[in-house]
């Protein structure tokens, strides 16, 4: 008598089903995790959300120091130029760029401070990937949308955030604009 493989294992049906079986069982009991945690969640009293504006204090501190959360800094309305830097290229992000403009010295010697707030920003840099090694920056006007100042520059012998910054410091410098 000629058994096969099939036989001595069962069917592939019936493996088939095993499977299904499994899987099944899988996801009844990693939901079974999910609803544990929501009833556990939905017992406690619900509390107003007030994470982001209670005072925490650390264990290491003393007792009259408080760090205060999620409140934002004051910025005096006369500090200068705000710039917002948009970066569309996928090689070359925002924050690099700013951390480059940052290590400038005449960038905050003409006046300039970087914001992540576009409706706070009085100028907007912006740079794009323009063809293989060639990116373009713009300056303009946030209330304006006036372009004050542009370039193109290589990627070639250097980066691209380095050469960026240091070209908006050179421009703006010479920039008539106040």
């Amino acid at each position: 008598m000629k058994t096969s493989a099939l036989h001595c294992y069962g069917s592939p049906r019936t493996i088939s089903n095993f499977r299904l079986l499994a899987v099944v069982a899988f996801i009844a009991i990693c939901s079974d995790a999910g609803l544990a945690q929501d009833t556990v969640s939905k017992s406690l009293p619900q509390q107003i959300d007030r994470a982001a504006t209670r005072q925490r204090r650390t264990s290491s501190e003393s007792e009259d120091a408080v760090i205060v959360f999620g409140t934002k800094p004051e910025v005096p309305l006369k500090v200068g130029r705000r710039v917002f830097v948009r970066s569309s290229s996928l090689l070359v992000r925002g924050a690099v760029v700013e951390d480059k403009l940052l290590k400038q010295p005449g960038f905050q010697q003409l006046g300039f401070v970087i914001t992540r707030e576009l409706s706070e920003a009085d100028l907007i840099l912006e740079l794009r990937h323009d063809l293989f090694t060639m990116y373009v920056f713009t300056v303009v006007d946030a209330k304006t949308e006036f372009v004050l100042v542009s370039g193109k520059l290589s990627s070639l012998g250097g980066t691209v955030a380095d050469k960026v910054a240091k070209r908006f410091v050179k421009k703006m410098a010479q920039s008539p604009v106040p």
